[in-house]
């Protein structure tokens, strides 16, 4: 996948009516009526994000006489999780320090609350 398709599939995820047309279609494959029917929005309005959708290669179009399923093409995902895996070593790395940072803070509470205890005791 090109620079230039990744941003496409990036653009084409960012609305969230596409992302949950995605959604809809890891059920199975589905009509533009079947997909248009939790929105608010018309059958010709669907179709315009079901082309940007199918542009990038986020869904296959079939033909069944008069009916047009459409169906998940999942392969573009794996390259935006590549790209984003880049990322993984930041995260962890952040979370890393978290633990630590947490770790410390309970090991001060816990000398403070033993301090505390022995002051009791005396």
């Amino acid at each position: 996948m090109s620079q230039d398709s990744l941003s496409a599939v990036f653009a084409a995820l960012a609305d969230p009516t596409r992302r949950a047309i995605l959604s809809r279609l890891r059920e199975g494959e589905a009509s533009v009526g079947e997909l248009s029917q939790p929105f608010d929005m018309s059958p010709p309005a669907i179709t315009k994000h079901l082309k940007v959708l199918e542009r990038t290669g986020l869904i296959k179009r079939g033909r069944d006489a008069q009916w047009r399923p459409c169906r998940l093409s999942a392969e573009p995902l794996k390259e935006v999780l590549q790209w984003v895996e880049q990322y993984r070593e930041f995260w962890d790395g952040g979370l890393d320090r978290l633990d630590e940072h947490l770790k410390q803070l309970n090991a001060n509470a816990s000398r403070k609350q033993k301090g505390t205890d022995r002051a009791e005791k005396k």
